[in-house]
């Protein structure tokens, strides 16, 4: 993500204004956006049902454009292709446990799961139709004998889901459209899922400017913010350098549980 783009609020009318001028092709789809944004509005206070009505509306376009801006299907090949090369990268290992938040239709759950052994794999999203696009996926790419799961979720409070179980909780695109209280209910609780040594990563929009969404649809956060978010929840933060170098407009952070003598000697001091 280019300097000049962290800093820009796009919530302003004068940014407004300046791209439609630049881009005035692009004018007639965000007009329809924020039409559909007024109108969701008043059927859904609660964010998750409101991003969930978002969810069924872009997927009655197409299960690609409901995981992405760019509905082409290389494009969809080509993140997900990127997610995964980069978990390798980083030490996903088959016999590790994995929840991906916010799967969507398998994007990169699909390369996850033929990655990982049998029913190590643990899919949720909150769209229920997206999550038929993903059982479509799944038979499409021949891995109904790896047996993953994939659940509806209606909250990040992974209530359902056993302690200290996953080695990896992975969430792409996710925070990028969800509310600060969101994002603090899934710092609360991650940390209770985390296997000894597990971690969680997650991309976000990042911005070194003021804090702000456009269309309740994209959120854009210092980070410095979430780094303070996640020490409230006994969690240690790390600003991922090296995903800043694939392309992609997103930044990437990886969390930690911290560990009770680590927090003691912090604490104590020597």
């Amino acid at each position: 993500m280019a300097a000049e783009d962290t800093r820009r609020n796009r919530s302003s009318l004068a940014h407004q204004v300046r791209y439609a001028m630049r881009h005035p092709g692009r004018v007639p789809a965000h007009a329809r956006r924020a039409a559909r944004d007024a109108w969701l509005r008043l059927r859904h206070r609660d964010h998750i049902a409101y991003y969930r009505a978002v969810m069924a509306s872009d997927a009655a376009r197409s299960a690609e454009a409901a995981v992405g801006h760019n509905p082409s299907r290389e494009s969809w090949a080509r993140i997900g292709q990127m997610q995964f090369d980069y978990l390798i990268k980083h030490g996903l290992e088959p016999h590790h446990r994995m929840l991906d938040i916010g799967c969507g239709n398998l994007r990169a759950g699909r390369l996850f799961i033929g990655h990982l052994e049998p029913g190590h794999y643990y899919g949720i999203d909150i769209s229920p139709h997206i999550l038929i696009a993903a059982q479509d996926t799944l038979v499409r790419e021949g891995l109904q004998a790896k047996m993953p799961y994939l659940s509806l979720a209606n909250d990040l409070t992974f209530a359902f889901l056993p302690d200290g179980h996953f080695d990896v909780v992975h969430a792409h695109s996710v925070f990028s459209h969800s509310p600060r209280h969101v994002i603090e209910e899934c710092f609360a609780h991650v940390g209770r899922i985390l296997a000894p040594g597990g971690f969680f990563d997650f991309t976000f929009d990042r911005t070194e400017g003021e804090e702000h969404h456009v269309l309740r649809e994209d959120f854009y956060y210092r980070t410095q913010t979430l780094v303070d978010l996640a020490a409230r929840h006994g969690l240690s933060a790390r600003f991922m350098d090296d995903w800043e170098e694939l392309p992609h407009r997103q930044s990437k952070m990886r969390l930690t549980v911290v560990s009770v003598a680590s927090e003691r000697a912090r604490t104590v001091g020597p």
